[in-house]
């Protein structure tokens, strides 16, 4: 088995009605296993349409049918915020050494990514997310994510990471999946350090 890409920057996708400097501390833990690695940790592009913060795509009346178009519709902006970043840190057209991780709404957003194929990076990981991208699934070869979730998250259920898993592994992803006991939603240590040593290319506990 070939070794992961390595991935000299990670960009950190926030939750809906959050803000880029949410998971500055995020970024902080993460440092200790990805030594080298640079963070970013952008806005969405969209104000929150129900309070303060920023958003990927409107949750305002959101359903199971509807968020598939409403992702779609987000790509354009997602993808506008990546080659941003990729362009602030010297790596454009390099998004191979690139990781994405997501928490919630960010974790859609990279899902997606991942499972459309626009973007060959190193790595995903997916916190508390849920992969709302309808069929085909269309991953590059070589695709690879972590999702981890709480077992007892209220606002995203933690069966949302069980479909996930089963769908991309049958995409062909190199998937691997981590339900943490009595977590909600949120990001754990030990969540950090799975995602920390997935990154990394090593093996998780």
């Amino acid at each position: 088995m070939s070794p992961a890409p390595r991935a000299s920057l990670a960009i950190l996708l926030h939750g809906v009605g959050a803000s880029g400097r949410d998971l500055a501390p995020l970024a902080d833990a993460l440092e200790r296993y990805l030594p080298g690695t640079q963070f970013a940790t952008p806005d969405a592009p969209h104000a929150f349409d129900e309070g303060p913060g920023r958003q990927w795509f409107s949750v305002a009346g959101v359903s199971a049918q509807n968020r598939p178009q409403r992702v779609a519709a987000a790509r354009a902006e997602f993808d506008r915020v990546v080659n941003a970043e990729l362009d602030r840190f010297g790596l454009s057209g390099e998004p191979e050494r690139v990781a994405l991780i997501g928490f919630s709404q960010g974790a859609i957003m990279a899902l997606d990514a991942l499972a459309t194929g626009r973007w060959p990076v190193a790595a995903v990981v997916a916190f508390s997310g849920r992969l709302a991208t309808p069929a085909p699934l269309q991953p590059l070869a070589g695709a690879r994510a972590l999702l981890v979730h709480g077992a007892d998250d209220s606002v995203i259920p933690a069966e949302e990471t069980r479909q996930a898993a089963a769908r991309l592994a049958q995409a062909g992803v190199a998937v691997e999946s981590r339900l943490l006991p009595g977590l909600g939603h949120t990001i754990s240590l030990e969540g950090v350090a799975l995602a920390g040593a997935f990154v990394a290319g090593r093996p998780l506990s």
